[in-house]
């Protein structure tokens, strides 16, 4: 293993240069470099080399009659009267300067054609490269053309100079090809390129890419020679550009060579001469060129080298130079060199412009150094320099990406002050850091501003778009979207109704998606493959099947072709809802269009086989994927377990879980879940017990597995194994989510310890979960269990499943009442008992219960009256919890009172009604009228052995949690007062389905 070492010493003038380039384990015919030192000996004074820059505005810089003349041209529009005072005055230096200064081409042309026409006008090269200059820049290609003809027929020879600003203007047009038809010209008219226009070729093949054509050609130059086969140039292909009546392509390659053919003999070149003698750079410009094609092209060795021939060959760097060297460094990981560069380039005072901070400021800023990066940011007005667009486009997206609020700020205010426009290209970066930490006034006021300040790309309004639908703020990226236009001619790009369409999605406003898809084509916009791509996969993705489909159609008639995502998501939600006949029909669809499926959409159908229990269908797919190629992964067979599962075939899971345990992984929770699940239908404990444990073990059991296993124990009747689990559940702070609270509460339920199940109702609410179809379900078991007047469950019961309003609200309040935590019931009934609320009989019940059961009999009876104000007349229920509030209260001709109007007939008798009599003047210690009145329910009901408190039939069964009617209304405690209320739902935690899927 060897390493060479290229060293230069470079003397130039009184300075000192050491340059090593250390090139480990060369290869032949490589460029490659592993390594890259610079050293300076910088002991020598240095003479000032400063970069001349003047600056010729109009009006200064001028000497003599010029300032006037170009007053007088810019306020009038008849040049021959502005001019006629200076005929024959005017001196052809002071004519170009005359057609320099003027605004646009037209008017360029209008001087030049004034000039001309003067008697004594000499014709100059320099004022035809004037004119040819301007009319290439506002790419006036056909004015050139004919203007070219005019120049040869006025027997004006294009010089070098002409040459290299025609292939200028034509590459930064664009049209590289045609720029670079100019040297083949050159070439037909025996014209050798000089530095300037060599430069200029050089540069155009660099910004296009063509690095190895652009070292070529320099090299070619370099030795007297000007190669063009490579250069491609005799391929151009005959696209019209759009220019009537000749394109600029037909002027090059036709007219243009017949053009000029008139020029005499002797002011053509000899091509031998030129070509006789080997030529080097002398222009700082042109190994400014070189260093930056090298180093774009990844060729630091050779960028080094031209650096280090440069100092050799005596011509001085200049900023440019250092800044191109700076970074090619610090982009090749050579952040030292780059330093050390800089070092030079102070003490041979070529001072820094605000490039070269900016190059510091990016580099520093991708290695994550965000103190040098912002030292470089600073610096830049330390030395007297101004920041430029470029440097506060950087140094905002550095403080951006790291939500430094401050300091954006603080650089907003510093563009402010130095009244220039914030740069929309910062814009995004900026709105989606305030975004991503919730200041959406200040966003909002940014873009605001900014839009007041001047019309926002379509690129940028998309890009910030698409920052708030990231987040689900619709109403926010609505109001960007729907912005008011500079111009009514200005319609939205097809991006942003992508973006605005996405936002749709995230909030689920499927209806407001769809309409705006509708409405893009009559604003003149047709949507793309991505807008259908996009709108089909978010309403499969939300199981809107039918529209999904639809869209999917029209998508593939308008010539589109649907990615693989997109059809698996129609699939996916089509398993979803259980359609499988149409998810197979879009699978074959899906075939049909040439696109292959992947894991994804077969593991959607084997899992859609599974919940249906469908095995024979699951493994149909199973063995199709296999056939084309693509292993089964955990998720696939996890399905296959579940459908196993689902149909009771143990042996044929066990095969697929002991496959599983052989996979990297092992096998998922779903899948140990399935098995637990499929030994406890088939009663084999011993194995269900060993997996629940094995799961425990090593972490993985979660709330599912704690509640299948509650469910067993449950099922076969050993509640107190159940109580157990679910002790263990909430030591492993597994109650996370509704779902594992209802298994828990289930268990405490069927062993009656109903205390405990209003402990977890109380923690469910604190913590903000909402209680779904299943908790309400335990806790009207809650209610049967705990001697709640049956009447009273069956009224509540009711009201719930009618969906009526606060009807959570009034169960949650009697579940506590019952189960002896009045504070939380008292407190629930806040959410519904206000002066302005209007309740049903049933509301005012539960509250006249619940301020009864914790002795504030006051409050129950003013609440009756309230209800009696409102014109509810009491019912039953009514009358049972006044009976009970006057025996708590010992208000014992309360209690005559209600059971005289039972004796009477104006209240129905009712066994639940005598109880809560009797127990009403036991309270109040009136025992010999609970005698009497015993006596006389025996009479009246004549219900010889009924249990007044019979349990309905299945309570001791399992619990079922279907979905009853009125789910969509959570409990909504948001109205309670007090910050710390453990009552407010105003930030629902979102419920976690806790079936195996």
């Amino acid at each position: 293993m060897t390493s060479t070492c290229c060293c230069w010493i470079i003397r130039h003038n009184t300075f000192e240069t050491k340059l090593c380039i250390y090139n480990k384990n060369p290869k032949p015919k490589t460029r490659g470099f592993l390594g890259f030192k610079l050293y300076c000996n910088s002991h020598v004074i240095v003479p000032l080399i400063e970069n001349n820059w003047k600056k010729k505005r109009y009006g200064y810089g001028y000497g003599g009659s010029l300032p006037s003349i170009l007053q007088r041209l810019d306020n009038e529009d008849e040049i021959d009267k502005t001019m006629e005072f200076w005929v024959g005055k005017l001196s052809p230096k002071e004519q170009t300067v005359i057609l320099k200064e003027q605004k646009d081409w037209s008017r360029v042309l209008k001087v030049f054609q004034w000039m001309k026409s003067q008697d004594d006008y000499v014709c100059n090269v320099i004022h035809y490269n004037v004119v040819l200059r301007v009319l290439g820049k506002a790419q006036k290609w056909n004015e050139l053309r004919l203007f070219w003809i005019e120049m040869m027929k006025d027997g004006v020879i294009p010089s070098n100079n002409t040459y290299g600003m025609l292939v200028d203007v034509y590459a930064k047009a664009g049209l590289v090809k045609e720029a670079l038809l100019w040297i083949k010209y050159m070439k037909q008219r025996n014209v050798f390129p000089d530095e300037v226009t060599m430069n200029t070729v050089v540069k155009v093949l660099k910004d296009v890419g063509e690095f190895e054509k652009g070292d070529k050609f320099f090299k070619n130059w370099c030795q007297g020679k000007i190669e063009l086969d490579g250069l491609v140039l005799d391929s151009i292909d005959d696209l019209e550009l759009g220019l009537d009546p000749f394109t600029s392509k037909h002027f090059l390659s036709t007219e243009l060579f017949k053009a000029g053919g008139q020029m005499p003999p002797s002011k053509l070149l000899s091509p031998m001469e030129e070509e006789s003698s080997v030529r080097k750079p002398r222009m700082t410009a042109t190994y400014n060129t070189l260093i930056d094609l090298y180093g774009k092209a990844g060729r630091l060795m050779d960028a080094s080298n031209a650096f280090a021939e440069m100092l050799k060959s005596g011509v001085a760097p200049d900023t440019v130079t250092f800044n191109n060297m700076i970074y090619n460094c610090g982009t090749h990981g050579f952040l030292s060199e780059a330093e050390l560069l800089l070092t030079i380039m102070e003490e041979t005072r070529v001072f820094p412009d605000t490039k070269t901070y900016n190059i510091f400021l990016s580099l520093y800023a991708d290695q994550g150094n965000i103190d040098a990066s912002l030292k470089s940011y600073k610096k830049i007005r330390e030395v007297g320099l101004l920041p430029d667009a470029v440097t506060h486009r950087a140094v905002l997206r550095i403080l951006c990406e790291r939500k430094m609020v401050t300091e954006v700020e603080s650089v907003l205010e510093e563009i402010k002050k130095s009244s220039v426009r914030i740069d929309e290209h910062s814009l995004p970066s900026i709105i989606r850091m305030y975004v991503d930490i919730g200041l959406l006034d200040r966003a909002r006021s940014l873009f605001e501003n900014r839009h007041l300040e001047g019309r926002i790309s379509s690129q940028t309004c998309t890009a910030i778009i698409d920052a708030y639908a990231d987040k689900g703020l619709w109403t926010e990226a609505e109001a960007v979207f729907f912005r008011k236009m500079a111009s009514l001619a200005c319609k939205k790009d097809v991006a942003e109704y992508n973006v605005m369409i996405k936002a749709y999605g995230k909030s689920k406003l499927y209806d407001r998606a769809i309409s705006l898809f509708e409405n893009m084509r009559s604003n003149g916009t047709c949507p793309d493959e991505c807008t259908y791509n996009s709108l089909v996969q978010m309403l499969g993705n939300a199981r809107l099947v039918d529209p999904a489909r639809n869209f999917l159609a029209e998508m593939q008639e308008a010539g589109f072709k649907p990615r693989c995502p997109t059809f698996s998501a129609v699939i996916t939600g089509c398993t979803r809802l259980g359609q499988m006949s149409d998810a197979v029909e879009v699978y074959r669809e899906m075939t049909k269009a040439g696109v292959q499926p992947n894991e994804v959409v077969y593991g959607s159908l084997i899992n859609g086989f599974a919940e249906a229990g469908m095995v024979e269908e699951a493994l149909e797919y199973f063995h199709a994927m296999e056939e084309v190629g693509i292993h089964a992964n955990q998720i696939v067979l996890t399905s296959l377990i579940k459908a196993y599962s689902k149909v009771g075939c143990l042996e044929a899971a066990q095969k697929l879980y002991g496959k599983m345990l052989n996979m990297e992984g092992g096998p998922d929770i779903v899948a140990s879940n399935s098995m637990i699940i499929l030994y406890g239908d088939h009663g084999i404990v011993g194995e269900a017990n060993l997996m629940f444990d094995k799961l425990k073990e090593n972490g993985q059991a979660d709330g599912v597995s704690y509640a299948i296993m509650m469910n067993f124990y449950k099922n076969m009747g050993m509640l107190d194994k159940a109580i157990d689990i679910s002790q263990e559940m909430q030591e492993s702070n597994l109650l996370r989510d509704c779902a594992s609270f209802n298994a828990v509460l289930t268990s405490y339920a069927a062993n009656g310890q109903i205390g405990e199940c209003g402990e977890l109702l109380q923690q469910m609410i604190k913590r903000k979960i909402l209680p779904d179809a299943g908790t309400f379900k335990v806790m009207l078991t809650v209610l049967k269990k705990g001697d709640a007047p049956t009447e009273a469950v069956n009224q509540i019961e009711s009201s719930y499943r009618e969906g009526k309003r606060f009807a959570r609200e009034a169960l949650a309040t009697f579940v506590f009442s019952v189960v002896g935590m009045h504070s939380f019931a008292l407190q629930c009934c806040k959410a519904f008992m206000k002066p302005e609320i209007s309740l049903d009989s049933y509301a005012y019940n539960i509250a006249i219960y619940a301020y009864g059961c914790s002795g504030k009999v006051d409050e129950a009876l003013t609440i009756f009256m309230r209800m009696q104000d409102e014109g509810l007349e009491p019912d039953l229920v009514t009358y049972i919890n006044l009976v009970t509030c006057y025996g708590r209260a010992g208000i014992v001709g309360g209690i005559k009172r209600i059971y005289n109007q039972v004796m009477y007939g104006e209240i129905e008798p009712s066994e639940t009604l005598f109880t809560a009599v009797i127990n009403a003047y036991r309270d109040a210690n009136r025992n010999d009228l609970a005698e009497m009145v015993t006596q006389a329910r025996d009479e009246v009901c004549d219900r010889p052995g009924r249990s007044p408190d019979s349990e309905t039939e299945g309570d001791d069964g399992p619990l079922d949690f279907s979905e009853t009617e009125g789910d969509d209304d959570p409990l909504d405690f948001s109205e309670t007062e007090g910050d710390d209320d453990p009552l407010d739902f105003s930030e629902p935690l979102e419920p976690v389905d806790y079936t195996v899927s």
